[in-house]
């Protein structure tokens, strides 16, 4: 299925050091500001309570936020969890807090509000140390991804291939978390596995422009190596068009309908998959080019008959 086709081929790789030197000065910008600003870390790293309540009627979240301030909680998150009438309330962890009793002196300012009394639903704590095993746990876990999409790579094309993917995909996941960093948004669980969902998407690209990069070497002998990568990204923009462009209007309607729960997590989304596809056509395949990629690669030379001798 394609929208469109484009006869000639766009010439991407005469552009291919330019494409780079950007890339290169956003990932060192993104890691400049995670050194220096580092992420801002939700409960569920930091340690703290979450403390969920339930409303008869659905109401004002500023008010909510105010009467907290009020009551020795000026760093309180309130948000609406699942319903308009749910709320889901996030205490960090300060070491002039009383945890035992922090329930208690919530849900008495709560019911100091005007309009309504809300009824709780559940009080946990998050230690620092459950907080500390989940960001190892998390780092962990984007390890094991980038191994796993490494040796797929090297295993279904050439390492060449595997190295330029890696590398396009951790672009990518840099400069989400620079991002994060730079504006000081919250970086909770839900946006970590935003990040891990935006590898496995991003390698997704990867892989069907390298597949026809594969194919145009077998059948285009008269191509060199630009001319193919060209020809590569120029007869898949229909089809990035079509699936990034329905991924993104699901993604858009979570980032707009989807609250405060979802926002991060759409918007962390939102950035892998614009960059996701930069990264793929013209991160990845500039290196594979720069890497040495030829048609001897894949295509095995033929091997003359031996005449029989009479």
């Amino acid at each position: 299925m394609e929208f469109f086709r484009i006869k000639k081929d766009i010439p991407f790789m005469h552009h291919a050091l330019v494409f780079n030197v950007i890339s290169l000065i956003t990932f060192v910008l993104a890691v400049f500001f995670l050194a220096t600003r580092g992420l801002h870390l939700s409960v569920e790293f930091t340690g703290g309570t979450l403390v969920e309540v339930s409303y008869a009627e659905a109401p004002q979240l500023e008010p909510v936020r105010q009467a907290l301030a009020a009551s020795g909680y000026p760093d309180a998150q309130v948000q609406n969890f699942g319903s308009a009438r749910d709320l889901l309330i996030r205490l960090p962890n300060r070491d002039d807090l009383d945890t035992s009793r922090v329930s208690e002196t919530v849900m008495a300012t709560l019911k100091s509000v005007a309009g309504n009394a809300p009824e709780l639903r559940r009080v946990e704590f998050v230690g620092p140390q459950v907080g500390k095993e989940l960001a190892t746990d998390g780092a962990m876990a984007l390890l094991l991804v980038v191994l796993g999409i490494m040796i797929y790579l090297a295993l279904r094309f050439e390492w060449r291939f595997a190295v330029s993917a890696i590398i396009a995909n951790m672009h990518d996941v840099i400069i989400i978390l620079g991002f994060f960093a730079f504006f000081q948004w919250e970086f909770s669980l839900p946006v970590l596995a935003a990040v891990l969902a935006v590898l496995g998407y991003s390698v997704n690209e990867s892989v069907v422009v390298f597949d026809r990069v594969r194919e145009t070497f077998r059948k285009k002998r008269a191509m060199d190596t630009p001319a193919v990568l060209d020809h590569a990204i120029t007869s898949t923009i229909s089809r990035t068009v079509i699936t990034h462009g329905s991924t993104q209007i699901m993604v858009l309607s979570m980032l707009i309908f989807g609250g405060e729960t979802l926002y991060y997590f759409a918007l962390a989304l939102t950035i892998g998959i614009l960059f996701g596809i930069y990264s793929s056509v013209l991160v990845a395949s500039p290196l594979v080019m720069w890497l040495g990629v030829s048609r001897e690669q894949f295509v095995k030379p033929k091997k003359e008959k031996e005449e029989a001798v009479v």
